[in-house]
């Protein structure tokens, strides 16, 4: 990391980016006539909006009349998406989904007004890893968790199954 960079660190997020609300007043604009409607409700969201990133999970907050909390556990988490819209991509915006094993086809919780959502997408990522037990390697060169007896197992019936499907298997 060369001295002009700087690390990325989810827990200093807090507030969506100001230019998040930018972002809201043009596709307000682009609504026409229900502008004042939308751009009241998003500049409600914008002011309320906050996130916290912790060692147990993520916290959502939001609204002013109505007010939603969202609290997932790293473990909780399923996948992850990253979506830049044409408007987003041009204020170097993108919405980060985060889906969970809920009945439900839209994500549990999706967080905006972020500028550097890859990197906060890979530090989900490896949050969520570290959360289940698993190597944070992946690819070729990753290891098996060790002492996984019902995955040597597997592997024993797998090899004896291919021993017997071959050509002249033992019966």
């Amino acid at each position: 990391m060369s001295d002009g960079e700087k690390a990325f660190d989810a827990r200093a997020i807090t507030r969506p980016d100001p230019t998040l609300m930018r972002y809201y007043l043009v596709v307000a604009i682009l609504t026409g006539p229900l502008f004042p409607i939308f751009i009241v409700e998003r500049y409600c969201r914008y002011r309320t909006l906050r996130y916290r990133f912790d060692d147990e999970g993520v916290w959502m907050s939001w609204g002013l009349l109505f007010k939603r909390e969202i609290n997932l556990t790293y473990r909780r988490i399923q996948d992850i998406h990253v979506s830049r819209g044409l408007i987003q991509r041009w204020f170097g915006l993108a919405v980060v989904q985060i889906q969970t094993a809920s009945a439900s086809a839209t994500p549990e919780m999706t967080i905006e007004g972020v500028l550097e959502a890859d990197a906060l997408r890979d530090f989900l990522y490896q949050r969520m890893r570290g959360a289940r037990g698993e190597p944070e390697e992946t690819g070729a060169g990753a290891t098996p968790v060790e002492g996984d007896e019902l995955l040597e197992t597997l592997r024993e019936v797998r090899d004896a199954l291919r021993a017997l499907a071959a050509p002249g298997g033992a019966a």
